[in-house]
């Protein structure tokens, strides 16, 4: 018996020892520190936090309290930490803004606890945030004045981020901005030069001039039932509790969010086989790229007939998540994140209905496939013999296929498939960008858009 125990030991033990090899071979901190921005590892200077007589940091000197403090839902912490007081009538409208601007921490039910990041100040860039407005709204909700040291923070994680965009049009890459300077200071890195389109007889083109329209392909409902959170505090407002300069704000930065907008960019083409050189040399250079995708003037690839059926109502919520991947007319790249039964299905759906483009949608079962072509079938219009799954049980042919379904480990699979699949003109060793001989030359709107499902549970 003894033996036996202390077999099962050593065996417990090389596991473990296994597992720290394979831990190890994948952290983050094992691959190369090349797309790190170097603003991503900044952290908010404490070098004048003072302790006092017990050893706890002492903030009285930075954070000076406003006279109508009780009626403010915020704490702003010279480390970045926020906290939220969810009992505060303003509470909704500081937790919109904090869950765009920092990372959450942890939400019991009185106070709430938030924390600035880089990261998290580069999202809400992303999605349109001014350094401007972070600072201004901030000041606004907090019951203190802002410590010097968070808004040098703010100003130093978002002077150069979301400057520059990646847009992907009629099937080209172009690096755009709406700040000329910014562009030709890019255009004098030699990598970045060489990563641009020339012309037949090798010159450098002209810089493309345009004015595009930043009209939001997710409008706002104003049904009762989906109010937005402006909307729903219009009772809030009433009271006396609620300061006037917080409610005009938030309600001017919704209609901003509304209103049609004209900007004047500047852009150059891109060689496709160099984007990944580019992208990285934009980290580098602290101006990292934002992918879009115009899917609006895309005249190269044929829209889909596919449309969301009038019984498909979107939720607060899921409204909310859309109108922030479309919010300036067109298809940002990033991740939307709801938890299991919020109707991350309905979210997709309306998605690919927005875009109306030929998508991929991953699962990560071959259930969860199932149930994403029965939600195509329900919400949407689309005819059933656009729909392709691909699983190990289900190979349908891919002929005039627009969404095709798959899950990940058939995307990700290396070894020799089955002749079924073979006969399908599926790649050995599929992947987004893949090319293949029988179906001709990459095409990238195939890559803009991709829906997941982490779980596998129904609405």
């Amino acid at each position: 018996m003894g033996k036996k125990e202390k077999g099962d030991r050593e065996k417990r033990s090389k596991k473990r020892s296994y597992e720290d090899e394979d831990y190890e071979e994948d952290a983050p901190g094992a691959e190369s520190q090349e797309a790190v921005p170097t603003a991503a590892g900044k952290q908010v200077d404490e070098s004048s936090t003072k302790l006092d007589e017990y050893g706890a940091k002492d903030y009285r000197l930075q954070m000076l309290l406003k006279a109508d403090h009780s009626s403010r839902p915020l704490w702003v912490a010279p480390d970045g930490h926020i906290f939220l007081e969810a009992f505060s009538p303003v509470y909704k409208y500081a937790q919109d803004f904090l869950v765009a601007i920092a990372e959450p921490v942890c939400r019991p039910i009185h106070v709430h606890e938030y924390k600035l990041t880089a990261y998290s100040l580069y999202a809400a860039v992303s999605v349109g945030l001014q350094t401007s407005d972070i600072i201004e709204y901030l000041q606004k909700l907090s019951k203190t004045s802002v410590p010097d040291g968070i808004i040098q923070f703010i100003k130093l994680c978002t002077v150069s981020y979301g400057k520059v965009k990646l847009v992907l049009k009629h099937n080209r890459y172009f690096v755009e901005s709406a700040f000329p300077d910014v562009i030709q200071r890019l255009l004098q890195d030699p990598v970045i030069r060489d990563c641009r389109l020339r012309t037949a007889e090798g010159e450098e083109p002209e810089l493309i001039t345009e004015v595009i329209s930043n009209k939001p392909a997710i409008s706002k409902t104003q049904d009762n039932g989906g109010a937005s959170t402006s909307q729903s505090a219009d009772g809030q407002r009433g009271s006396s509790q609620v300061p006037e300069d917080i409610y005009s704000y938030y309600e001017q930065m919704d209609k901003e969010e509304e209103e049609e907008e004209e900007t004047q960019t500047v852009s150059f083409e891109i060689r496709q086989e160099m984007i990944e050189e580019l992208q990285k040399r934009c980290i580098q250079l602290e101006y990292p790229l934002l992918a879009e995708y115009d899917f609006r003037n895309d005249t190269v690839n044929p829209d889909i007939n596919m449309d969301l059926k009038p019984t498909a109502v979107l939720r607060p919520y899921q409204e909310k998540s859309l109108r922030k991947m479309f919010g300036n007319g067109r298809a940002r790249s990033g991740v939307i994140v709801l938890p299991c039964g919020a109707g991350k299905s309905l979210v997709g759906v309306t998605a690919a209905c927005t875009v109306r483009k030929r998508c991929l949608v991953l699962g990560n079962s071959s259930v969860s496939v199932e149930q994403w072509k029965s939600q195509f079938k329900m919400w949407s219009t689309i005819d059933d013999s656009l729909i392709c799954r691909f699983t190990s049980d289900a190979k349908d042919k891919p002929i005039g296929c627009s969404v095709a379904i798959s899950t990940y480990s058939m995307l990700g699979h290396t070894t020799k498939r089955s002749w079924e699949a073979e006969s399908n003109g599926v790649d050995a060793q599929p992947g987004v960008g893949a090319h293949h001989p029988r179906r001709g030359p990459h095409n990238p709107s195939e890559d803009v858009q991709a829906c997941s499902d982490h779980s596998p549970g129904p609405l």
